[in-house]
């Protein structure tokens, strides 16, 4: 630091040429500023001549409370963190650009798609569980969000590094994360108390092939840049005439994929995967993805779920590739770290719902969930103009105008233009480009209630896991991973319970199970009820109800387990 009388052009004008009386802060600019370029002055823009004098009584009095510099400085201080991710908390991110290399205009109508077409993209790697000070090699999922700021506003894939997740009826999401955190009592994580994770799954076995795919070599990708991306859900794909089909988004790396064994992670640092990431943009080693979709017809959704039981509104299921080939579309590159991470990173928000014109939701009802929660938690966490933010502001080459006024620091608040829908001073319009009706009409029916039931096919992808895909390698790093962790469970019967769900995928794995663990498992679930899940495997009438609910009324599922059946798609299913 250094004294420099009236500081470094403290008198001039704006670099541009702005005089004092048109001045104002200006983003880039202070995000590209230089400490020696800028005087050291309070909030309110008073330059100061030391950041650490304050003002007192005499020599050895007490402090004044008119010194605003002090006050200024500790209350900014006392409110400098703002709620962290409950989900989400740990993670990086970094900046690039996104390009189409091959067309998919026959399929969508969003302007993005066209072949050549760019934009600039942040993306944001997270671990899900734990903490923002938790451990970058802990053996969780990875989220992996980008924000794509098209010319028709922001498009967010909000994505994991798993094509599958631990649920699939909304409500059980805060349940699940709640397991995730660390116990009201003991205040122990995972780590050195894993019962409540394991309650959980032993008693919603539909996680299965999450858990699969977890305890196996895809649980620790060596940090974000070796990792895969997947939407998980399904989407719709609507073209400039208003057929549409369904969609999976998967992105891929250039890199190619490399995993961290149980025992490797214990030697890297804790914040393994956010040096990686930034030294290797840093040196010009810019990572990359290809973007890539699979689609489907309704037609063929409601085969599928007839044929195969697989259903695409189902966040535990897969699309097989051999049916529903990978198309790609484009690519991704990072090339540009953060210079704030705090506003850059953790201001940065994705919210499902942030759908452009071409892309639409699907019926899966955890997506349909998420397009509610993600939002609102960024009202709360960052506050109700987060999209204001430059970091999450869009980029069109539009003036933007809407109703939406005032709130917390309300920055663009859209001047003097009405704040209701005027005939005085009207505001443009753009003609809609997607048919809704069309896309979304066909869903008619009762309000029904609706929880999901645990069925064989449930197991079919697990048990293709474990025979055909996992090598003898992965198998065996599969039982210590799971023994291992299960080594802190304090309830035997828990481990029985998971045990018999394992068994349900292949004896071989429950056999090995046994003899690691030293617990002998439940033989399968037929005998099992189950308090998170109907069970439509069981043998007794009485187990097969979630929670031991009488079904006098009516029972919460359906012969369709919530796919889309023949007949789903009224007067579409020709295409």
């Amino acid at each position: 630091m250094t004294f420099t009388g009236n500081g470094p052009n403290a008198t001039a004008h704006a670099p541009d040429g702005q005089k004092n009386g048109d001045l104002h802060r200006d983003y880039n600019d202070d995000r590209n500023a230089q400490s020696q370029d800028a005087l050291y002055t309070t909030s309110n823009g008073v330059p100061m001549p030391h950041p650490y004098e304050t003002q007192r009584v005499g020599e050895n009095g007490p402090l004044l409370l008119q010194d605003f510099h002090l006050i200024d400085l500790l209350s900014h201080f006392d409110r400098e963190r703002i709620p962290e991710r409950v989900v989400h908390a740990k993670g990086s991110g970094a900046h690039g650009y996104y390009v189409t290399t091959d067309s998919l205009d026959d399929l969508c109508a969003a302007d993005i798609f066209q072949k050549g077409k760019k934009c600039p993209i942040t993306v944001r790697f997270s671990t899900v569980g734990g903490e923002s000070g938790s451990h970058d090699c802990a053996r969780d999922p990875r989220g992996f969000s980008v924000k794509f700021r098209t010319d028709e506003g922001n498009w967010d894939m909000v994505a994991n590094n798993t094509p599958v997740f631990f649920l699939r009826d909304p409500a059980k999401f805060p349940h699940f994360i709640h397991t995730q955190k660390r116990d009201p009592a003991t205040h122990l994580t995972g780590a050195d108390d894993s019962t409540m994770f394991w309650d959980y799954l032993s008693q919603n076995p539909e996680s299965i092939h999450q858990v699969m795919v977890l305890m196996g070599d895809r649980g620790i990708p060596d940090g974000w840049r070796f990792m895969h991306g997947y939407s998980g859900h399904t989407m719709k794909l609507v073209n400039k005439n208003g057929d549409w089909v369904y969609t999976q988004f998967h992105m891929k790396s250039k890199q190619g994929t490399k995993f961290i064994t149980q025992a490797d992670s214990a030697t890297k640092s804790p914040d393994y995967a956010q040096k990686d990431l930034y030294n290797a943009i840093e040196k010009g080693d810019y990572p990359a993805w290809d973007l890539a979709v699979q689609t489907m017809t309704p037609k063929e959704a409601e085969e599928l779920w007839e044929k195969q039981k697989i259903n695409i509104f189902d966040l535990t299921h897969v699309w097989p590739q051999k049916q529903f080939p990978l198309r790609k579309i484009g690519e991704f590159t990072l090339n540009e770290n953060v210079q704030n991470y705090f506003a850059e990173v953790e201001q940065v928000t994705f919210n499902p719902s942030h759908m452009i014109p071409g892309i639409e939701p699907s019926a899966d009802p955890v997506l349909q969930s998420r397009l509610f929660s993600y939002p609102d938690t960024h009202r709360h966490r960052v506050g109700v103009n987060y999209q204001q933010l430059p970091v999450n502001a869009p980029r069109v080459p539009y003036r933007m105008a809407n109703f939406q006024r005032d709130g917390n620091m309300a920055f663009y608040n859209q001047g003097s233009r009405p704040n209701y829908l005027s005939s005085i001073e009207p505001i443009q319009f753009r003609q809609r480009s997607v048919d809704l009706n069309k896309t979304h009409g066909h869903f008619s029916g009762e309000a029904i209630a609706f929880l999901s039931e645990i069925r064989p096919e449930d197991f079919n992808a697990p048990r293709t896991l474990w025979e055909k895909v996992f090598d003898d390698g992965a198998r065996e790093r599969f039982i210590n991973n799971v023994s291992g962790h299960m080594s802190t469970c304090r309830e035997k019967e828990i481990i029985k319970r998971q045990i018999g769900i394992f068994r349900e995928v292949s004896e071989d794995l429950a056999s090995r199970l046994e003899k690691a663990t030293g617990v002998k498992g439940y033989p399968g679930i037929a005998d099992l009820r189950f308090n998170g899940t109907h069970n439509g495997m069981a043998k007794a009438k009485s187990n097969r109800i979630a929670n031991g609910m009488t079904n006098t009324v009516s029972i919460s599922t359906t012969g369709n387990n919530g796919a889309p059946r023949a007949g789903t798609h009224k007067g579409i299913t020709a295409r």
